[in-house]
C-alpha cells in the first residue's frame, strides 16, 4: 500500500519532514511537490487536480491519502472521483467549500506581501493568485456523504478558518473520526508534528 502526503499552498513538500520522522514504515510514503507535478502548466485548480490524478493513477495499487489544506482538497476530490483507488483518507485543516469572504480577505493580504515571501510557498505570487481565483467556486458539500473509505479528520483548535469545516466533514462522512489538536493552528505538520504523527500512526495501523 502506498501512502501519499500532500502539502498545502503555503508550504512545500519539506513541510512534512518533522512529521515523517515519527511515522512508522515511512519508506512507503510519497510527498509530491505540487509545483513539480504540474509540469510547467498554468497553476489553476483544474490543471493541478488533473496532474494529481495522473500522479495517483500511475501508482499500480490502492493508496492512502493524507492532505493538509489545499492538499486535503485534492485528496478529498480524488477520493470522490476514484473511490475504488483510495484505501483511506486523512483530511487536515481541509475545507469542503471555499468561503468567498475569507478568500477575498486572503487575496488582499497576499497582494501586500513581497514576492520574496512566496519563495517558501508552493507557488510564486502570480501562480498563487491564479490558483486562488480558480478555486472560488469549489464546493463538495453535496458530495462528501459519498466517501466510503475510513476517514480521519484533523484540525487545530486555533484554526478558526477551518474548524467549522472539520465538524461539517465529520458529520457528513459516514463513520469518520474527528480529532481536534489543542493549542495548535492551521499548519499542524510544522506546529505540532509529534502529535500529528501519533494520530497518523494510530489511524494507519
Amino acid at each position: 500500500m502506498k501512502k501519499i502526503l500532500i502539502h498545502g499552498s503555503g508550504h512545500k513538500s519539506t513541510s512534512w519532514n518533522k512529521t515523517l520522522e515519527n511515522i512508522k514504515n515511512n519508506n512507503d510514503i510519497l510527498c509530491p511537490e505540487l509545483s513539480s507535478i504540474l509540469n510547467d502548466k498554468e497553476a489553476n485548480y483544474d490543471n493541478l487536480y488533473s496532474s494529481f490524478v495522473k500522479y495517483c493513477n500511475n501508482i499500480d495499487r490502492k493508496i492512502d491519502l493524507c492532505g493538509l489544506s489545499l492538499g486535503g482538497i485534492l485528496a478529498l476530490n480524488y477520493a470522490l472521483d476514484f473511490p475504488n483507488k483510495v484505501n483511506s483518507l486523512i483530511l487536515i485543516g481541509t475545507l469542503h467549500k471555499v468561503p468567498k469572504i475569507m478568500f477575498s480577505i486572503q487575496k488582499i493580504i497576499f497582494k501586500l506581501l513581497p514576492k520574496s515571501l512566496f519563495e517558501t510557498m508552493a507557488f510564486n505570487k502570480k501562480n498563487t493568485f491564479i490558483l486562488g481565483n480558480s478555486m472560488k467556486k469549489l464546493d463538495f458539500s453535496n458530495r462528501v456523504q459519498h466517501i466510503k473509505c475510513p476517514t480521519l479528520i484533523i484540525c487545530g483548535e486555533k484554526d478558526r478558518a477551518n474548524i467549522k469545516a472539520a465538524y461539517y466533514l465529520s458529520a457528513n462522512i459516514k463513520d469518520s473520526k474527528l480529532k481536534i489538536i489543542k493549542n495548535t493552528g492551521h499548519v499542524i505538520n510544522e506546529e505540532n508534528p509529534k502529535e500529528l504523527s501519533m494520530l497518523i500512526n494510530s489511524f494507519w495501523k
